[in-house]
């Protein structure tokens, strides 16, 4: 059977038997390109899913950060050894934390100790539960709320002891960019990455925003906890336990203000132009070649509550070899409320797909299909 008509078949059982409302993929394997959907874009009006749809990326928008970051370190603006203290005095002298210990390097490599941000009162309360979710969607976020939600909770470990996806390392991380170059977040990522690579259809989502340019698809959520849950409770190994049935039905969430995910992945883009952005940073495109070795310097997300089979570098992830049969694979991926996206292609630059579900993350098993049936691997086997 033909790749395409194999990862058809994925994205046709990600509607059928997963639930996924809708979903396209988009590949550029050398000259070949392809691009399939499956599922609705609108499930009120039944409007298909099409080609250069705008989309959220979530945590994806954590590689612009880190690239960003790396560009100034090449330019001799900073080290990604440098500690956070250096930057942002007694920013994380609360709780516990030292920031005369973190450096640039932990917060964007997730080992900073910081605890898992999404679990933090101060978001709970606002958006884990429909009722929350409706009486808070349109609440902006400022910088100084980020940062004061990144501490609220003490550490998980020390400073590169060990994995621990946390978005409040990539807030801190978004503040060093500000305070180092005297301009917006949204500013140096444009500077930096977006206009280098031409990616004209790509931006830092502003924190007024609270739609999408058109096309886009509607973005519906299951992911909220039961009512009564104890959100005081909840912590990264029971957390899935007390989401509600997904029998229930979606929300809709498309109108939503993602100021809360800021430097931690609020980036708006199209699968053109994610390919483009994916392909750059597993090649080596856009960084000089220590700063690119840099970003691909991973290390081990075993027991970090985070997907399986991977490395995580900096921002980004690669598979482990061993769970691929040897082919190396480096990606981004991120998930918010109403979007999953992730794309994942091989080192050269000359092979990548581009995934997105108008849902949020619900199991890994669509990601891991689609890129067994593109690649021809087994993951995990």
């Amino acid at each position: 059977m033909a790749t395409n008509e194999r990862v058809q078949q994925v994205l046709d059982w990600a509607v059928a038997e997963v639930g996924i409302p809708g979903i396209v993929a988009d590949v550029k394997d050398g000259d070949r390109t392809w691009f399939g959907t499956a599922g609705v874009a609108d499930v009120q009006t039944g409007s298909p899913r099409q080609p250069e749809e705008y989309m959220h990326t979530g945590s994806s928008g954590k590689a612009f950060t880190a690239a960003v970051l790396l560009a100034l370190e090449a330019e001799g603006r900073l080290s990604l050894d440098d500690t956070v203290n250096a930057h942002l005095p007694g920013a994380l002298d609360v709780n516990g934390y030292d920031g005369n210990k973190i450096t640039i390097r932990h917060l964007l490599s997730n080992t900073s100790g910081l605890f898992a941000t999404g679990l933090a009162p101060e978001i709970s309360h606002r958006y884990a539960t429909r009722s929350g979710f409706g009486k808070h969607r349109f609440d902006e976020f400022t910088t100084e709320e980020l940062l004061r939600v990144a501490v609220s909770q003490p550490p998980v470990g020390e400073p590169g002891e060990r994995f621990e996806y946390a978005n409040g390392g990539f807030y801190l991380a978004g503040a060093i960019i500000e305070k180092v170059t005297g301009n917006g977040y949204a500013e140096e990522v444009e500077r930096r990455v977006i206009r280098p690579l031409g990616l004209t259809h790509t931006y830092v989502r502003p924190s007024t925003d609270t739609g999408y340019p058109d096309p886009h698809p509607r973005a519906y959520s299951n992911l909220f906890y039961k009512d009564g849950a104890d959100l005081a409770a909840v912590t990264p190994e029971n957390w899935e336990s007390l989401i509600e049935e997904p029998s229930l039905p979606p929300l809709d969430v498309t109108e939503f203000n993602s100021s809360l995910a800021w430097s931690a992945g609020d980036v708006v883009s199209t699968t053109g132009d994610m390919i483009r952005f994916v392909n750059a940073m597993a090649s080596g495109g856009l960084l000089p070649p220590a700063q690119h070795r840099q970003m691909w310097t991973t290390v081990s997300t075993e027991g970090g509550h985070w997907m399986p089979h991977a490395r995580y570098g900096l921002g980004l992830f690669e598979f482990d070899k061993q769970a691929t049969g040897g082919r190396t694979l480096r990606g981004v991926g991120g998930s918010l409320w109403g979007s999953w996206f992730f794309a994942v292609g091989t080192p050269d630059g000359q092979h990548t797909i581009a995934v997105h579900t108008n849902t949020e993350w619900k199991t890994w098993d669509p990601m891991f299909k689609i890129i067994e049936a593109e690649f021809g691997i087994s993951i995990g086997a």
